[in-house]
């Protein structure tokens, strides 16, 4: 019976994470379509996450009887996450592109899979596979393939885009940690209202400048619920049955997702290498979903 729920878990781990990575994925577009109806980033990202906190902590008044709010050490943690992870993350993502190039920001944020790896072994005594090390190559170097590597740019670029993976990557070991004993929608809703939060003394000082169609506050929407509020729920709820390693590395397949979506939609070029680097992203999630569990 333990075996079965081991391979229950992992099922239903890699299918959140892959939820997660999805949601994450059409950001880029919905994002798009806000900045087109006239919307600045620190704007968006104010929305995102101002919607994102309104819902999330109207439907745990609601259901107040279903959930156990955190406490303590526990909800300090959690506000430390949204202030300084996706807060700090955020700052040092966005400060890198004003430096260096779009496609080498991006690859520099997905070295977060390799520095999670190496943070789990150095602080969960995580054990690491060969079927692993095979698969956190195959991810990388598939996702160098699909954003593409372009050089260039300022050394502070390339400081503040390895910052964002080293704050991403710690974010997630603090929260495989944290989230134990914790419900994913709750341990959510903390962060992402924490982060509304920094956002709004952000725009306090600097001018906001919303969406001026319909499209843009529907595109604004869709980033606060399909990115933030499904993919963030969805990530800590498989992160809690697969673990870092593994949530990390399947999450490579969210600039798939961008690249096919932008490809659909937006008519942007899809070129062999990046079909390549997709193919060897997807080959990765196989070899992490055939990997059988231990038994106990």
């Amino acid at each position: 019976m333990t075996f079965l729920k081991l391979q229950g878990d992992r099922f239903l781990g890699t299918f959140y994470i892959i939820i997660s990575a999805t949601s994450f994925g059409v950001m880029p577009i919905f994002a798009n379509i806000a900045y087109g109806s006239g919307a600045n980033p620190t704007t968006v990202l104010f929305l995102r996450f101002t919607i994102a906190s309104v819902i999330m902590v109207s439907w745990l008044f609601i259901r107040r009887s279903r959930f156990s709010f955190p406490k303590g050490k526990v909800l300090l943690v959690l506000i430390l996450m949204g202030g300084i992870g996706y807060g700090g993350q955020s700052f040092c993502y966005f400060t890198a592109l004003t430096f260096i190039p779009s496609g080498t920001v991006a690859i520099l944020l997905y070295l977060y899979p390799a520095l999670v790896t190496g943070l789990s072994i150095l602080f969960l005594n995580q054990k690491i596979t060969l079927i692993e090390i095979c698969a956190l190559i195959l991810a990388l170097s598939g996702t160098v393939c699909v954003v593409g590597l372009k050089a260039g740019g300022q050394a502070a670029g390339y400081i503040f885009g390895v910052s964002a993976a080293f704050i991403y990557a710690t974010y997630i070991i603090v929260g495989t940690k944290t989230l134990k004993n914790t419900d994913a929608f709750v341990s959510s809703a903390v962060i992402i209202t924490t982060a509304a939060i920094l956002y709004f003394g952000v725009i306090v000082f600097q001018d906001p400048v919303f969406p001026s169609t319909l499209a843009g506050w529907v595109a604004a929407s869709m980033v606060a619920i399909v990115s933030t509020i499904i993919a963030i729920v969805f990530f800590f709820a498989g992160l809690k049955k697969i673990g870092p390693v593994h949530a990390s590395m399947l999450s490579t397949v969210e600039p798939v997702v961008t690249v096919l979506l932008a490809w659909v939609f937006l008519g942007e070029l899809l070129g062999v290498y990046k079909i390549i680097g997709g193919i060897m992203v997807l080959a990765a999630g196989m070899l992490l979903a055939k990997k059988q569990p231990k038994r106990e």
